[in-house]
């Protein structure tokens, strides 16, 4: 097996833009930090402790949460792809070495944001952005296969 290059990476998101990435556009043309005034409000409550990891920043979290959106995932199946999906990590400036949420936290994310009633005013400044880009969002599931094992049956027909 050969080793890999400086380059691999780059040459295949070149690939992956030669095709056509629509999540390209996401990051180029939607100014996601105007979302952050919204989305300030889901950290603010006292912190009590400085243990633990620090919160993960809210306009990512609103990427993730857009991203799962839009490819119709489960929260653990959006951990994975984030994980998976070089498309994914592009958009969400993210590197191979980084860290991916887990499914509980982006679920956590979109319950505080339900609490907060921010979901369609989120939405629906998300959707203004997509139509001023020229863009359209249309969710499409993915195929979230899971393999998992199965009891023996040890049952004859006899």
């Amino acid at each position: 097996m050969p080793q890999p290059g400086f380059f691999d990476i780059d040459r295949r998101l070149d690939s992956i833009s030669r095709m056509g990435d629509p999540l390209e556009r996401l990051a180029t043309d939607i100014p996601w930090e105007l979302f952050r005034p919204m989305l300030d409000q889901v950290h603010e409550k006292d912190c009590t402790s400085a243990a633990g990891r620090k919160p993960w920043d809210v306009v990512l979290m609103f990427m993730f949460l857009m991203l799962q959106t839009l490819d119709n995932l489960a929260d653990e199946a959006v951990e994975d792809q984030i994980r998976d999906r070089l498309s994914f990590m592009r958009v969400l400036g993210l590197e191979l070495y980084d860290r991916a949420p887990a499914g509980t936290t982006v679920w956590r994310f979109r319950e505080r944001l339900k609490e907060l009633e921010l979901i369609m005013p989120l939405f629906d400044r998300f959707g203004d952005h997509l139509a001023r880009a020229g863009l359209e969002a249309r969710s499409g599931p993915i195929i979230d296969a899971s393999i998992i094992p199965v009891p023996i049956q040890r049952n004859r027909r006899d």
